[in-house]
């Protein structure tokens, strides 16, 4: 019943429309400038970090998409007139200890496959650690980063998975499409100008993965936590010349860019482990229905939750 919270909300085609096309715009702009532009992403990053340093930028890159959230979460109480309890979650409240769960179980793993890779190829990294520039990139990381992870969130698993589920009355449409969206919307990141488009497969997967867990778990919680943990700890623990964050992290990728096995296994192996942990843990069940089945009408969501003053 996640996607049928939407119903409790004012509906509207053009209420769903404006922000999805709005960010759209943006990153399609974005990406033409990008590849129209005489200097590489990569010489602009370095230019801007040499002047201003790695935390301004890192300010620079997230203060747009953290007040994104703000946004979204305007939107929906002003606009929808839907409670941000419902656009998160189908439960009576947010379980904030899934929010958690997920965050401490992806970023334990993402530092424990990290230092596998450290310790199988010591020759890829070198220690980056100095205590100031680190203490100050763990404060503008830690305030920044939940907020840009959490508007993504909001926006993809969140506004515009409830708005494709009410217009087109199914789960797969909305889950395969905002995958997308969230996957392409990457395409002006320096890692696909270095990688090559085979990278995107990791992006639309990573997509893919925090729709079904969304739409499994029937709430956003673990989608929210699972996101912050790969950004945060991503960006504190380790970074690269090329990649979009390039912050004073603790290591530094130092290896020449390309595109390896490494780079699929979490979509293959990684997180198809998760998602049977997940199912295990939370009791998953109906996997097609939930997944691709028919999203309720507002007459049929009304009269099986009846009991629930709140519609």
């Amino acid at each position: 019943m996640y996607i049928e919270q939407g119903y409790r909300g004012d509906l509207g085609l053009w209420k769903y429309l404006i922000l999805p096309i709005g960010f759209i715009g943006f990153m399609i702009w974005n990406y033409i400038m990008t590849i129209n532009s005489p200097v590489s992403v990569e010489d602009i990053m370095a230019g801007l970090i040499a002047e201003f340093g790695a935390n301004t930028v890192l300010i620079i890159v997230l203060l747009p998409l953290a007040l994104g959230l703000f946004v979204v979460l305007g939107w929906t109480k002003l606009v929808h007139r839907q409670s941000i309890r419902s656009l998160t979650t189908s439960r009576e409240k947010i379980d904030w200890n899934r929010v958690l769960y997920a965050f401490a179980l992806w970023g334990a793993l993402t530092v424990g496959l990290t230092l596998i890779d450290y310790f199988m190829s010591p020759e890829s990294y070198v220690l980056n650690l100095n205590w100031p520039a680190f203490l100050k990139l763990a404060v503008v990381a830690i305030l920044l980063i939940p907020l840009q992870t959490s508007f993504e969130e909001y926006l993809f698993r969140g506004h515009m998975m409830q708005g494709l589920g009410i217009i087109f009355r199914n789960r797969w449409v909305p889950l395969v499409v905002t995958s997308a969206i969230f996957g392409l919307m990457h395409l002006g990141n320096p890692e696909v100008d270095k990688l090559g488009p085979g990278i995107m497969v990791f992006y639309i997967g990573t997509g893919l993965f925090l729709g079904i867990i969304t739409l499994m778990d029937e709430g956003m919680e673990l989608a929210l936590g699972f996101h912050a943990a790969n950004n945060l700890v991503t960006a504190l623990l380790v970074t690269a010349d090329w990649t979009a964050f390039q912050t004073d992290s603790i290591l530094k990728d130092v290896a020449e860019p390309g595109l390896s096995w490494d780079a699929y296994l979490p979509i293959f192996v990684v997180f198809p482990l998760l998602l049977y942990f997940f199912s295990r843990k939370y009791g998953w069940t109906h996997w097609k229905e939930r997944l691709t089945g028919r999203v309720l009408s507002q007459e049929e969501a009304r009269k099986l939750l009846k009991e629930d003053t709140s519609w």
